[in-house]
Parts: C-alpha cells; structure tokens; sequence
C-alpha cells in the first residue's frame, strides 16, 4: 500500500475497481448528473450518502471491510472481497470509499463519533480538569479496545506521511476537528478555564488532541493484557498535563507559556505540514498571508492570576 488516491476514471491499483464512479449500482446511494462530482463526497472521495439506504449501504460496507480485517488482516483483504462479502457490486463498493485507506478512513470517522458520544455522557457532571481529561482519554481506549489487535497494521499505513490514513492529512481532518472539538468541551466545560490566559484558551484543545495522538501511539505499541500499561500511562499523564496547565495561569509563567504557543503554532498546529517562514515567525503557505501583521495583543490576565 503506497497510499496513493484512485481518481475518477482510473483504475484502482488492485485492478478490481470500475472505470469510472457515477453512482452506486444498486440505486442505494445518490444518481443523477451530479452524483460524480466532489459535491456529493465528503473529503477523502467518500461518498456522501444521501437516503437512509445509501447511510446503510456505506455503513454495511464498512462494517463488512472491519470484519475481514480482523479476520483476514489489513494486506489480505482486496476491495473485491469486501464487496462480495457485503453482498454488494465492486462499483457500489468503489463509489463509497475510493480505496482500502478510504475504508480505514470511515472507521476512523466513526469511532470518532462513537468516542465523542461516550465521552459526552461520562463526563457529565464532572468539573474538575484533571478528571475531564482523564475520562475523555479513557473513553477513548474503551472505544479502540475491541481493534487492537490489527492496530499495528493501520499504524504502519497512517506513519506514512503521503498517506490519507496520516491523522494530519487534509483526508483526516473531518475526524481531527471532531475530536479537537471534544477536547474544546473537555476544558470550557472545566472550573480551570475561567483562570487561564485567553490565548491559551484557544490554543489548548489542539494540545491535547496531541496529547491523545501520544497516547495512541503508545496503545499501538502496548502488549500487556487489557492494555494495562497505556491506561497507567493515561491514569499518570492527564493529571500531570492538567498540573501544568494550571500553572499556566500564574504571571510569572507567562513569558514561557506564549513562547510555548508561538513554537506550537508555528511547527505543529496551524496547517500541519508547512514550513516555517524564518523571515516572519509565523508559517508559510496557504492562509499565512497575514500572520505577520499585528494581532490583538496578549490576552488579559483573567482575576486571580496575578
């Protein structure tokens, strides 16, 4: 797998794809003139389903390829077999998902949802940062329990930087801003948030989802039962991570937090992939145009942080 996108009109690498992708076969999903263009997918060229039975066809499909995975491995199984699997034709199975990424891609988004929805519940009444924080990276492991033991596979294609599997890939991005979304409730929903500096206010969910993707790194690589070891290391790094937040908001830190956040956003948030332009201390590329004029200056020290 070289990561490489099938286009429209052109054969897919394991050479069971159709020729071209107008619709699905069965009248599942979206017809019509426009139902090839990019307005009918989401990003990634996955099909966008419009009818309940287009939902179920794309969701059948994709339930069908996890299934094999775990049965057969990720190399072992071809977009021709899931599609047999699931009943339906190669095309139908092409319109939905461009490629056996593309499918990796959709379990991606929907345990994404899944991690949000259980998290949603189980932090409810909870304030206290710390132990938000926990409870999202916990809820997280209980949603990606049940694929461990293929992880490893999924990992070896999304550490490829020119992979749509990259959790940085513009491919990735519907379920990064999910889960940085999550990671935005996790700290205004907190008693923490009033007290830090509005700057890092803004900045911090991206951290934390970085946060997670540390974890996730370390569950891939963890073999002990029930993965005791990663849910030790979540049980330990939360509080210390929600520990250096609070300190944050102490004036004397300051100077070191804003230096912190303009090396984050240069290097690692802002567009993930784009160099830093030395001459003005904010990246290049697409939407820097401006990240050298004045910004509103630093935030102000919120009541008690003095």
């Amino acid at each position: 797998m070289n990561g490489a996108k099938p286009t429209d009109g052109a054969k897919p690498t394991d050479g069971t794809g159709p020729t071209n992708r107008t619709g699905p076969t069965d009248g599942a999903g979206p017809g019509g003139a426009g139902a090839g263009d990019l307005s009918g997918k989401v990003p990634g060229a996955r099909a966008l389903p419009k009818t309940d039975k287009s939902e179920q066809t794309r969701a059948l499909i994709l339930h069908t390829a996890m299934r094999l995975f775990q049965e057969r491995g990720y190399d072992r199984t071809t977009m021709r077999a899931v599609a047999k699997e699931a009943g339906v034709s190669v095309g139908n199975a092409y319109y939905y998902f461009a490629s056996k990424e593309y499918l990796i891609q959709g379990f991606y988004d929907r345990m994404t949802h899944e991690h949000t929805e259980a998290a949603r519940k189980a932090l409810a009444g909870h304030r206290d940062f710390g132990e938000r924080l926990r409870i999202a990276l916990e809820t997280w492991l209980d949603c990606a329990e049940p694929y461990h033991e293929f992880a490893a596979q999924f990992f070896r294609n999304a550490a490829d930087p020119d992979s749509p599997l990259s959790p940085f890939s513009d491919e990735s991005h519907p379920a990064r801003a999910t889960s940085v979304d999550l990671y935005r409730e996790v700290l205004m929903g907190s008693d923490l948030a009033p007290k830090l500096d509005a700057e890092l206010v803004g900045l911090l969910p991206d951290i934390l989802w970085l946060h997670q993707m540390a974890v996730v790194l370390y569950w891939v690589f963890d073999r002990t039962p029930g993965c005791v070891r990663t849910r030790e290391f979540t049980a330990r790094s939360g509080p210390l991570v929600a520990r250096i937040t609070n300190l944050s908001r102490y004036r004397v830190f300051r100077p070191i937090v804003r230096d912190a956040k303009r090396f984050i956003e240069d290097f690692i948030v802002p567009g993930f992939g784009r160099w830093p332009d030395p001459g003005r201390g904010r990246t290049s590329g697409p939407g820097a145009a401006d990240a050298g004029a004045p910004g509103p200056a630093a935030g102000t020290a919120a009541p008690g942080q003095e």
